[in-house]
């Protein structure tokens, strides 16, 4: 089966429920030449999505779970708003079948089928076609397309195949007759849907901040290969991030800029307020990734400090030896005190080796001693590692 995933890094799971997609990966699923709108099976033989209608209104509200697709059009017909929630688009036979009922676009439910878009907003006459990326993070970063058609009645949404998803609060305020979406039409619907897409990203932005916040104490204190591989993830999948956050962005200020009659001008002033919800995402990604940046270097600098130590310490240690070994090499040597008296005399006297190992003694003892008020034996500090016992001491009351 194809796989997709978001342009060039973005990890997807969701064609099938017993299939995963690998991490980072691109891969499109159209045929090289084929004729545009085509909607080619992904899933030969995909059974029926389930399919989730909402309808409602400021006097009454009805939920259900369709399974002909054909008796939507009678159901829609009868309220205020009807929201449509489709969840998988292996079936393309269903894709087709909502396409005709509701009107859409060919181009339109291709890019339904082919799950890789970026966000973006297309308008096509009576409707528009709204797509924006949901993230969850279980063991890693995972992103799902919305797609979101908006008529003057209707809201209809396709979800890849997946459990859950971060519109649950939407369906209880409708459920709950919560603040002003029952008395307002699919355009408040559309605000609400990108507002918890966009309100998802915040705990999986908070969750990267708080794990830089554990590699930084670890690249300061105990710098390990490890910790740089770890690095090197959480940067990949913030760029990953960035790359849906980012047209996220400007579909929201597209759907601000455009006069279009589907959205209402109240409901702009509640767009504008998701678009900078958006911005303040892009801006924490792009903190966390220039923090990613200067772990590394904090990094590399540790590791260089460490083996500085390191050499510290053999230094000294070989220093202390040079003289040492030198005065042991010196009555090393095999001179004859027969040929002449001046040939080692010392060794001779009845105290010479106590004698020498004295000697030997004081000059290690002056040694260190000139090392030690030189400030060459003072115990080494790795870089930052006086702010993090800082922040890490208890606070007295």
């Amino acid at each position: 089966m194809p796989l997709s995933s978001l342009n060039q890094e973005v990890a997807l799971t969701k064609h099938h429920p017993s299939m995963k997609t690998s991490v980072h990966r691109y891969q499109h699923h159209g045929t090289p030449g084929a004729a545009p709108g085509m909607l080619v099976p992904l899933v030969p033989g995909a059974p029926t999505p389930p399919i989730r209608i909402m309808l409602y209104g400021p006097e009454g509200f009805e939920e259900h779970e369709v399974r002909d697709v054909k008796a939507l059009a009678e159901c829609c017909a009868q309220w205020p708003v009807a929201w449509v929630d489709v969840d998988g688009v292996s079936n393309v036979e269903v894709v087709r079948e909502l396409g005709k009922i509701f009107d859409l676009h060919q181009l339109a439910l291709e890019d339904v089928v082919h799950v890789h878009q970026r966000a973006k907003v297309e308008h096509y006459g009576q409707h528009l076609f709204v797509v924006a990326r949901m993230l969850e993070y279980s063991t890693r970063l995972v992103t799902e397309q919305l797609s979101i058609f908006v008529g003057e009645r209707f809201v209809l949404t396709f979800q890849e195949e997946h459990p859950g998803d971060c519109l649950e609060g939407v369906r209880n305020q409708i459920r709950n007759k919560v603040g002003r979406i029952r008395h307002s039409g699919p355009d408040y619907l559309v605000y609400a849907l990108l507002d918890a897409v966009v309100d998802g990203y915040f705990p999986i932005i908070e969750r990267y901040g708080d794990q830089l916040e554990e590699l930084e104490d670890e690249v300061l204190l105990r710098p390990q290969a490890s910790t740089i591989s770890t690095v090197h993830s959480v940067k990949r999948d913030l760029r990953a991030m960035r790359r849906i956050i980012w047209p996220q962005r400007e579909a929201l200020n597209a759907l601000l800029r455009d006069d279009s009659p589907l959205i209402k001008a109240e409901t702009r002033v509640y767009l504008r307020d998701c678009y900078d919800h958006t911005v303040q995402c892009l801006d924490l990604v792009e903190t966390f990734r220039e923090l990613c940046a200067d772990l590394m270097d904090v990094y590399l600098s540790s590791v260089s400090n460490r083996m500085n130590e390191v050499m510290r310490v053999l230094t000294v240690i070989s220093t202390i030896f040079m003289p040492l070994s030198f005065v042991a090499g010196v009555y090393g040597m095999n001179f004859n005190h027969d040929q002449s008296p001046w040939n080692m005399p010392e060794l001779f006297l009845p105290y010479g080796y106590p004698i020498i190992l004295g000697v030997m003694g004081m000059m290690m003892v002056a040694m260190i001693g000139f090392f030690w008020h030189k400030g060459w034996l003072k115990p080494f500090t790795f870089i930052g590692q006086t702010d993090v016992e800082e922040k890490h001491k208890p606070t007295l009351p």
